[in-house]
């Protein structure tokens, strides 16, 4: 197994009993600079008409930002802790998949931004986010 599988299989390990796996949240790619994750678009992250609710759409832009700041840090000394969020919510998604990707604005010693782009299955922009981290002692 090489460095990317172990990277992706310890970052889904991580999601059990929490809130990406209650949403169904997979990482599926990782690199130098990025990480992705993807999550179905069903009836369980609906919002009333029949779409996908924009705080599902967060939620998942959130778990690659934050995974993305601690795959670059000394997770020993240091967490992360996310300070701002914004989001554009542009489309919507009524079934299927949507992936998002983190990549790194601004890679600081205390704080990190990052600008996470959400796509459906045919790479249709659904919303762009940003996310700052506080990097912080342990």
């Amino acid at each position: 197994m090489n460095q990317k599988e172990k990277t992706l299989q310890l970052l889904n390990s991580l999601c059990k009993n929490t809130l990406m796996e209650t949403l169904h949240i997979s990482y599926i790619d990782v690199g130098d600079d990025y990480l992705v994750a993807k999550m179905p678009v069903n009836t369980t992250v609906f919002q009333p008409d029949g779409i996908l609710n924009g705080g599902a759409t967060m939620a998942l832009a959130e778990s690659v930002g934050s995974p993305a700041s601690m795959l670059v840090i000394d997770n020993d000394k240091f967490t992360v802790r996310g300070i701002s969020f914004s989001a554009n919510h542009l489309g919507s998604a009524k079934s299927g998949y949507v992936t998002a990707k983190a990549t790194f604005i601004h890679k600081g010693r205390t704080t990190h931004l990052i600008d996470i782009r959400v796509e459906d299955d045919l790479g249709k922009l659904i919303s762009t986010c940003r996310l700052t981290n506080f990097i912080l002692p342990r």
